[in-house]
């Protein structure tokens, strides 16, 4: 079977096909761009958010595993209303805000082990080329003014282009759209499915609004991903991806700015394949404040649990399976890690190999790996490839008691699973009698170590020595010790 991906385009499964085969690296790797939406940074993420980050990790490392050279990009979203109404209140900067929530964002990226995508940006980097679309589509009369200097977009005269709007859903174009954060200003617009590319500047605004020709203001929200996507990837690329609350609108006028504006070359879309991540309950119930059932990573890690655990849990469900996490879950995903953690231990024994260390093989010759590449090609069905790992771990534990392996056989089983372990992206067991944020620094700290990250993995050793404990790196991989 081929990689396959559940299409929202086209409502199907469909095989994977890279919009430009011919574009390649030195080493002869196909290149893939992937843009994901990204945070709103103007609070900590919760657990929901952090499902579909995952998730965007989970899909770009098994493209990598193909032997996709992946171009991925995640954005940060650092202007729009609710922050500007924070920094109000807080009386602070724009910068100053937006850039704790973004570290913190950062960081717990980082305690759930998802590989740092090769670009980040931010909204606000983007103002000249938000504008530029924006005059793009002005020019091509898709997009009006109003009175007071915002700018909207026309669907009934993209409509009038020939296009079609209402790609990625089923629409009656004269349906009321949607209320919420689209809608939270309300200008004189010509018709109540138009949405703001470009928004005056008003009072509460504060130092928060940028020049234009139309007048100082800020960006609209669907707008700033269209920029952004297309100055990094190009006016097409391959895979575009957020939960599924993000289909429509957003997803939809993204595809309609960038396809209004006429940057893409004859018969190529905007976005060849959409994917949606489901929406996650927490204890059966939609995550809520009011209810207790609202979680960021940090709360997790307060409650003694880890990063990895946490990602296994999030990673247990297709992720088109609305999900429901609970912290019983997460005391299974710990057991699950234990059972893994513990066979791996009795593989680096035998093959002499150091606990954390040994494990950095591509071995893929297994039928076991092959098993597992079929389940994660076949639209990343994890629950599948779950049951082949633990198959595994079974059959070896097996052959350990037995005595059948040698430790050349154990190397290469080591092997194998790094070769796993580089789509699932567990990591190795660190210490976990230290307090869980010093535990989570120690994870952040091996995993920036990894990375070649040296001046961030010093911080962080730093970071911990303040709070009274030690890091060695021993032969058996990283301990944590009181100082």
């Amino acid at each position: 079977m081929s990689l396959q991906f559940f299409n929202t385009l086209t409502r199907g499964v469909q095989p994977f096909l890279p919009l430009f085969p011919d574009r390649r690296t030195a080493a002869g790797r196909t290149r893939v761009g992937l843009y994901c939406c990204g945070p709103t940074v103007y609070d900590f993420g919760h657990i929901g958010n952090f499902r579909t980050f995952v998730f965007g990790d989970l899909v770009r490392r098994h493209l990598e595993f193909r032997g996709y050279a992946v171009e991925h990009v995640l954005n940060i979203t650092d202007v729009e209303d609710k922050i500007i109404r924070r920094v109000r209140e807080l009386r602070t900067t724009l910068r100053e805000f937006t850039g704790k929530y973004t570290d913190a964002f950062l960081a717990d990226l980082d305690v759930l082990l998802c590989r740092r995508p090769q670009q980040l940006p931010r909204a606000t980097e983007f103002i000249p080329q938000i504008i530029d679309l924006i005059r793009r589509l002005e020019n091509r009369r898709i997009a009006y003014r109003t009175p007071d200097g915002s700018v909207y977009f026309s669907i009934d005269k993209y409509r009038g282009c020939g296009c079609k709007y209402g790609q990625l859903v089923n629409l009656k174009f004269d349906d009321q759209r949607p209320t919420g954060r689209v809608a939270d200003d309300e200008y004189d617009k010509d018709h109540a499915a138009d949405f703001a590319l470009w928004k005056a500047r008003v009072a509460d605004d504060g130092d928060v609004f940028w020049p234009s020709p139309w007048g100082e203001g800020r960006p609209g929200w669907h707008i700033e991903c269209s920029a952004m996507s297309m100055a990094l990837l190009g006016p097409s690329f391959d895979l575009h991806l957020g939960g599924e609350d993000l289909v429509f609108p957003h997803h939809e006028d993204e595809i309609a700015q960038s396809e209004g504006a006429a940057l893409q070359a004859p018969e190529q879309p905007f976005v060849r394949c959409w994917l949606h991540g489901a929406h996650l309950l927490v204890e059966g119930k939609k995550m809520s404040k009011s209810l207790g059932n609202y979680f960021t990573v940090r709360d997790l890690l307060a409650r003694g649990f880890n990063g990895r655990e946490i990602r296994v849990l999030l990673l247990s469900a297709h992720y088109r399976e609305t999900f429901n996490f609970t912290l019983d879950g997460l005391a299974g995903a710990r057991a699950q890690l234990a059972r893994i953690d513990e066979c791996l231990e009795k593989l680096r024994v035998l093959a002499g190999a150091p606990p954390l260390e040994a494990a950095t093989g591509t071995g893929t010759s297994g039928a076991w790996v092959q098993e597992f590449a079929a389940a994660l090609d076949d639209d990343l069905n994890v629950s599948r490839g779950w049951a082949v790992v633990f198959d595994w771990i079974r059959e070896t534990n097996r052959a350990l008691a037995g005595g059948e392996l040698s430790s050349s056989q154990a190397a290469a089983a080591l092997g194998a699973w790094a070769a796993v372990d580089g789509v699932l992206g567990l990591g190795a067991k660190i210490s976990v009698h230290a307090p869980p944020e010093i535990v989570a620094w120690a994870q952040e700290r091996m995993v920036a170590k990894k990375a070649k990250d040296f001046a961030r993995a010093d911080a962080l050793r730093l970071q911990v020595k303040a709070a009274g404990w030690l890091i060695e790196d021993t032969a058996q991989g990283p301990k944590l010790r009181p100082e």
